[in-house]
């Protein structure tokens, strides 16, 4: 019967040491403040409150040589991530074929994001739009504002 000496499973058990960590509560949280203070720098305020179904315009800089100028990317937006470096995916039909954008939301590429119109869904991501075309694609349109206001007044 073969017998083994140092197995690392077997001596963590004998000693009940926890498991080591890379970075303990308290480190982690001061770095975590530290890339909060630096990012709260690049964080834009000019940015409407959309949510995925909305439908939004957003207005891209493109540099060409030594020219730049604005473009316009107008669709749904299908998906929307949260925190520091938070993006968006907007979708739209050009010419039959679906084209998806991804635009990071605070950065100095995106100069404005209009909100044309809401709707109302009821999930987070709409990624079944893609498989869908025409009239089955449509969602319904909710006046997001209203809602709102009523909440506010009574």
């Amino acid at each position: 019967m073969l017998k083994i000496k140092s197995c690392w499973p077997a001596l963590r058990a004998r000693k009940n040491e926890p498991i080591p960590r890379l970075l303990s509560l308290g480190e982690k949280i001061v770095t975590n403040l530290i890339i909060e203070k630096l990012l709260a720098k690049t964080k834009r305020n000019d940015i409407p409150d959309f949510a995925p179904g909305d439908s939004v315009r957003v207005h891209v800089k493109i540099k060409e040589g030594d020219k730049e100028r604005l473009q316009a990317f107008e669709g749904v937006v299908i998906a929307r991530s949260r925190g520091p470096q938070a993006s968006f995916t907007v979708r739209k039909i050009s010419f039959g074929h679906g084209v998806e954008r991804i635009f990071p939301l605070h950065s100095k590429v995106v100069d404005k994001v209009d909100l044309l119109r809401s709707s109302k869904v009821r999930r987070a991501k709409l990624y079944y739009l893609r498989s869908l075309k025409g009239k089955a694609a449509r969602l319904k349109d909710v006046d997001r504002e209203q809602g709102v206001a009523e909440v506010a007044s009574s």
